[in-house]
């Protein structure tokens, strides 16, 4: 099986379908692992809970991973879910995605599209929501999706560096036979 082109990046930087071996690629356990995708940023965010609920600063425009992301076309948005749903797989030629998972358990599959990367053909998977409060950046060229984990519905935040456009955004099925991410249960 080869793989299937997607296009390109506005960089040049083409984008395929990698063939990759069936599972979920390498669990991500630290921000600072040198098994994450190149150019994924991940960094803890502090909660501040009490007798009332918590509370998360979501972002600050213009400081830490959404520092390069513009005023005039930042977007920020949120998904409700419910358990058990998979969304998955996209991917986008020009936006960067900063997720904060705000409740909520999520599984996130990470496939990196870009060859000529050093990491291309790479899959991550990040356990992250209430138990592990990280932000994730996503950049331009990586597939990405998620499953709800658990009983409750979950809440993703997330922020792009510009407004939704529907040509920028591409599609790989979450069954996809040549990236074969395993969405089952790993028992392990």
């Amino acid at each position: 099986m080869s793989a299937a082109a997607l296009g390109t990046l506005d960089s040049g930087v083409e984008l395929t379908v990698p063939v990759a071996n069936p599972g979920i690629g390498k669990v991500i356990l630290s921000p600072t692992s040198s098994d994450l995708i190149s150019g994924v940023e991940i960094k803890a965010f502090p909660i501040w809970p009490d007798d009332r609920g918590y509370f998360l600063e979501v972002a600050r425009l213009g400081q830490d991973l959404v520092a390069q992301f513009p005023a005039d076309s930042t977007q920020i948005s949120a998904a409700f879910n419910y358990p058990g749903i998979i969304k998955a797989f996209h991917y986008h030629r020009l936006q960067t995605d900063y997720w904060v998972p705000a409740a909520g358990l999520f599984q996130v599959a990470l496939v990196d599209l870009r060859v000529g990367s050093s990491t291309y053909g790479w899959k991550n998977t990040l356990y992250v929501g209430t138990l592990r409060p990280w932000q994730i950046l996503i950049p331009p060229g990586i597939a990405h999706g998620y499953k709800v984990l658990g009983e409750q519905p979950s809440v993703l935040v997330y922020i792009t560096n510009r407004t939704y456009d529907p040509k920028d955004e591409g599609r790989v099925p979450y069954n996809d036979t040549a990236i074969a991410y395993d969405w089952e249960l790993q028992h392990k």
